[in-house]
């Protein structure tokens, strides 16, 4: 049988140099700064294998000197760090009511951050592109930086993603958006290396880069506010299902709420029990027969809810407590499946502390595969922070595209 031809990557100089830059590289950006002797003991390679490496990258504008490091009893030795300002990186968030963007160095350093509203805007892909571009001009001339020192962006939006082509498949609260090729459409003004993602997918890495769930490997976030949905961490990478909508529990049967098939353009059962105006639905319902006016209950919003079921009032109480039986059932039915180390609940509705007390109580019965379950720590900010986490690991290839 003839063997077929197969390009394998043999150890010719450019590409040995490529690994061991890359190597140096990660070490200087975890280091913060340190000396040749450290990345000679930290990375194994040869003190002049080290020195022509770090040559290279201080030629390429990738590493500078840092002054001098404490002596051991010899001369100081001079010290070098990752150049984190040679170049920057933004993250987007876009939902129903507006976007969100944050700038960073390549350090992972806040510069700016700002907002935009939507509320009568035109809000169709080429209007929302139109305005994320606007306002990065506005931020990059902000602080005197070039168009080509933006070396990455990553979007965050409320749909099922398409990660490898870069399309949305469906945002119902916006203009004309089914089945979007939004990187397709960023890629005319934006020569970088762009990146779009579902918002709960960055929510999640977000905190693991930064909040409630760092250090853990395969953790759960579950965001529940207008919609829910969970981002799934497994070994340190997202999962993302073989049609990108791993996660998407909104839509999870729920057999003794309905029995219709989920649909795009509709609230899921889940969403439609444990969403925000689920409850505040629920709530008035309940609230009128014990007493109150429409007018009254009207005015409480989701939030004034929580609260209340906290502070033991029965009406509230009750209404949040059944929803916290069928959110239990949910985390039950993730940690027998996907046997996760960590559950976050986060959103609007979901990072509520009544919700740890009442899902405990549930869940105290469960005699295996329940996870710790915590609260998300970085809030509005979680979407933004996991953009950046996720330029962040695009740029040895971005710094160091293969030969």
């Amino acid at each position: 049988m003839p063997i077929k031809k197969t390009d394998i990557a043999v150890g010719r100089p450019p590409l040995l140099r490529r690994t061991n830059a890359l190597t140096l590289l990660r070490l200087l950006r975890e280091a913060g700064s340190c000396s040749r002797a450290d990345l000679v003991r930290a990375s194994g390679l040869s003190a002049p294998t080290v020195t022509n490496v770090i040559a290279y990258l201080i030629g390429a504008g990738l590493v500078q000197p840092a002054g001098e490091g404490v002596s051991s009893g010899g001369r100081q030795p001079d010290l070098i760090r990752f150049n984190v300002e040679r170049g920057y990186l933004l993250g987007v968030r876009l939902n129903a009511q507006f976007l969100s963007f944050l700038l960073a160095d390549l350090g992972g350093k806040e510069i700016d951050a700002s907002q935009v509203w939507l509320a009568g805007r035109k809000t169709h892909p080429q209007a929302i592109c139109a305005l994320i571009d606007e306002e990065t001009r506005r931020l990059l001339k902000a602080h005197s930086l070039k168009r080509e020192q933006l070396l990455a962006v990553a979007v965050g939006v409320p749909a099922i993603t398409n990660v490898d082509e870069g399309v949305v498949l469906a945002i119902t609260t916006l203009e004309d958006w089914r089945s979007v090729p939004l990187r397709s459409l960023l890629c005319r003004t934006f020569h970088c290396h762009i990146v779009i993602e579902n918002d709960t997918n960055l929510a999640a890495l977000g905190e693991r880069a930064q909040g409630a769930a760092r250090g853990e490997a395969s953790f759960v976030a579950i965001d529940i506010g207008a919609n829910v949905s969970a981002g799934i961490v497994l070994d340190g990478r997202l999962y993302h299902g073989a049609q990108w909508s791993a996660g998407e529990i909104g839509y999870l049967h729920l057999p003794h709420l309905s029995r219709r098939q989920p649909s795009l353009l509709e609230f899921g059962a889940l969403e439609t029990m444990l969403g925000a105006s689920g409850i505040r639905q629920s709530w008035r319902d309940a609230a009128g027969q014990s007493g109150r006016t429409r007018d009254e209950a009207k005015s409480v919003d989701v939030t004034a809810i929580l609260d209340m079921a906290q502070r033991g009032e029965p009406v509230a109480k009750k209404v949040i407590r059944q929803r916290a039986a069928v959110l239990s059932d949910v985390i039950v039915n993730l940690s027998l499946i996907l046997n996760p180390s960590l559950i976050l609940l986060g959103g609007e509705v979901g990072r509520h502390p009544v919700w740890l007390n009442f899902v405990g109580k549930e869940l105290a019965e469960s005699e295996f595969a329940v996870p710790r379950i915590a609260t998300a720590s970085l809030g509005d900010t979680g979407v933004l922070c996991g953009a950046i986490a996720v330029a962040l690991d695009a740029l040895p290839s971005l710094l160091l595209p293969p030969a």
